[in-house]
């Protein structure tokens, strides 16, 4: 696992030890940024079940601005400061030990907006039309965000979620890569 692009293209990043976490391969990793836009000008993104933290670092290497990263396990939380410590973002990131649920009620109070957001939950743990809604129900998406969920290949999503919509799908294996845009 690496960085694989950006101003830190080439940076290995720390690995969760155990099978708890199931970090996005280098191939998904690529192939969701290919879909995205590979780099960004600013912006503030949020990695809600961040793991690793690979995909928000990834994010900062390619110009986002800032990244919030949250996380309900200790040890991930651990492994996504060694991270940003190691790729030297530590002052572009907030890191929070956090169940999703209660994170978005938290961010939902700060009223802070963000142009990207990743949902990549565990696999059985899937509630990203209600985390979709409630991104944009509570004003925390700015126009033109973008969403891209991490599912099993077996998830299907509707065409829009609210008013934002599905604009992208691809698979990669038992993987489905499913990206949402806010008008």
């Amino acid at each position: 696992m690496r960085v694989i692009s950006g101003s830190k293209k080439g940076i290995p990043l720390q690995a969760i030890p155990g099978k708890g976490t199931r970090p996005t391969v280098d191939k998904v990793k690529e192939a969701i940024f290919s879909m995205v836009g590979p780099y960004f000008n600013g912006g503030i993104a949020l990695d809600l079940y961040a793991g690793t933290g690979g995909l928000g670092i990834e994010a900062l290497s390619r110009g986002v601005e800032k990244v919030i990263f949250v996380d309900s396990d200790r040890k991930a939380i651990e492994i996504i400061k060694q991270n940003l410590a190691k790729t030297e973002f530590l002052d572009q990131a907030e890191v929070y030990k956090n169940e999703s649920g209660r994170a978005l009620k938290a961010l939902t109070k700060r009223k802070l907006p963000f142009d990207l957001v990743f949902l990549d939950p565990p696999y059985a743990y899937q509630r990203i039309e209600s985390e979709i809604a409630i991104l944009h129900d509570f004003g925390l998406l700015n126009q033109g965000a973008i969403i891209i969920a991490e599912t099993d290949s077996e998830v299907e999503f509707p065409d829009s979620i609210g008013q934002i919509y599905k604009e992208k799908e691809t698979e990669y294996g038992n993987t489905r890569i499913t990206v949402f845009r806010r008008p």
